[in-house]
């Protein structure tokens, strides 16, 4: 549960930082470096939360069924299929591997 809540306090700090930084600057633009590095947060919390979901159970970690969806579908996304068919390639995956034996 811990993790959640620091993902939910970065989450939050990202948008209040969307929000404050353009009206602290008076309306202009901050410098290019800056606006790459705020690009780039939330890919890096929701990569954080697909690694955090995927491998771990009860703070443990774990190689199961979701993690070879993961993995099918970003090979997917590697051979540069359609986000949908990846993700859905995911599900299949991880549902076959579900199904007892």
């Amino acid at each position: 549960m811990t993790i959640w809540i620091l993902i939910l306090v970065l989450a939050a700090g990202t948008i209040a930082l969307k929000t404050i930084g353009p009206v602290a600057a008076g309306g202009r633009e901050p410098p290019a470096p800056l606006t790459r590095v705020i690009a780039l947060v939330a890919p890096a919390l929701i990569a954080a939360l697909v690694v955090a979901d995927t491998f771990t159970d009860d703070r443990m970690l774990v190689l199961d069924a979701r993690a070879a969806g993961l993995a099918v579908g970003a090979l997917a996304l590697l051979l540069r299929a359609p986000a949908v068919v990846a993700m859905l390639l995911a599900v299949v995956t991880c549902a076959l591997l579900r199904i007892p034996h």
